[in-house]
């Protein structure tokens, strides 16, 4: 009966080409399957639906949708605004992996009496020395999502299946064109789903009901030299759309959300080399006890930086400290931690120490 149950799956279902083809693997690999569809925000979803029930169609497997708006709004969304208003930059893709793809879609597979639950991610499962599961790097390291998928746990990783890890893109698209899927050619958004234009800075304002304040643009120094458009709307790094005219470029370097200011400055004022990372996740390991080398990212595009993680003395914190200091550290993203192919664990950062001072204690 255990073995039965093994081989049962049900598919998290976008409505995009990549969970088709995961669908489609998983099934032909004689697994016993259902398709479900999150629906996540208040009247979405009409295309998702009607393509992944297209395709579950196709496939000959039950298809259902599963109403999640409510804690969406209360997981994903809520937290984003708090964030931005706190002067973050959070990343709400973690968080609904986090709090609904792998939390209550594993309910719901349990429910229906199947083991695991398929996505299209980009990334692979695997078991490691003493027992534990492993979330690795796709082998299309261009198309890798195990950046998103750092917070997942032991029992979640167990029930985890990512058909694609092995596959690039364009192999993902040929096999859908060769399957004749009606969305072989939709395109990948490359927008938050819930903000599709991208423009924060509106969205929170219609979302919250009220207006972001004008504010201070100040330099390095404190001195006024410009009034800005709300401070949600600016996130660490940004170059284009400040209106200064100040003789050279200029980057957002700072933001005081009880001041309500923004401090510009030249581009070698957002390098870091050492942040505190907490809300931590470990995967490869229990727990960080000693300093360990390992390559970490703090943006999902990002290439891999060596750097070496060192435990805190403050509760599920620790500091990372590169080699090289990193341009445009943001808090409220995720910092990640890789040995090699394998994801060590990961976290979100909290705080910066923007190159003041040279440390020597690095392995």
């Amino acid at each position: 009966m255990k073995t039965e149950l093994n081989k049962s799956a049900l598919i998290a279902m976008s409505g995009g080409v990549d969970s088709s083809v995961a669908a489609h693997l998983t099934l032909s690999e004689g697994f016993r399957c259902q398709g479900v569809t999150m629906e996540l925000l208040p009247g979405d979803c009409g295309k998702n639906i009607t393509d992944a029930r297209a395709v579950c169609q196709r496939l000959g497997i039950p298809f259902s949708s599963l109403d999640l708006v409510e804690e969406f709004r209360a997981c994903v969304i809520d937290p984003f605004v708090r964030v931005y208003q706190s002067g973050g930059t959070p990343n709400p893709c973690v968080e609904c992996n986090r709090c609904l793809k792998f939390s209550r879609l594993l309910e719901a597979a349990e429910t229906a009496g199947l083991f695991y639950v398929a996505t299209g991610h980009y990334a692979r499962v695997d078991c490691g020395q003493a027992g534990r599961w492993l979330l690795k790097k796709a082998l299309d390291t261009g198309k890798d999502q195990s950046y998103f998928l750092y917070t997942l746990t032991q029992r979640q990783l167990e029930h985890a299946k990512f058909p694609l890890g092995g596959m690039t893109k364009q192999e993902v698209r040929a096999l859908a064109e060769q399957l004749g899927f009606c969305n072989a050619k939709r395109q990948d958004s490359q927008d938050i789903c819930f903000i599709p234009h991208g423009d924060y800075g509106s969205f929170i304002e219609a979302y919250t009901a009220s207006a972001s304040p004008a504010g201070d643009f100040l330099d390095q120094r404190g001195q006024v030299v410009g009034r800005h458009r709300g401070a949600v709307r600016y996130t660490l790094g940004q170059r284009k759309g400040l209106g200064l005219a100040m003789g050279e470029p200029v980057y957002v370097c700072g933001k005081n959300m009880a001041d309500n200011t923004v401090t510009v400055g030249p581009e070698s004022a957002l390098y870091a080399r050492e942040i505190l990372v907490r809300k931590l996740n470990w995967i490869s390991m229990e727990t960080l006890s000693a300093p360990l080398r390992v390559r970490a990212k703090t943006r999902s595009r990002q290439r891999e930086q060596e750097a070496v993680l060192y435990p805190s003395t403050q509760d599920d914190t620790v500091r990372l400290v590169f080699d090289e200091p990193q341009r445009a550290v943001t808090p409220g993203q995720a910092a990640v931690f890789y040995d090699g192919d394998i994801v060590v664990g990961g976290g979100t950062i909290v705080e910066t120490n923007l190159c003041k001072e040279d440390r020597t204690d690095e392995l």
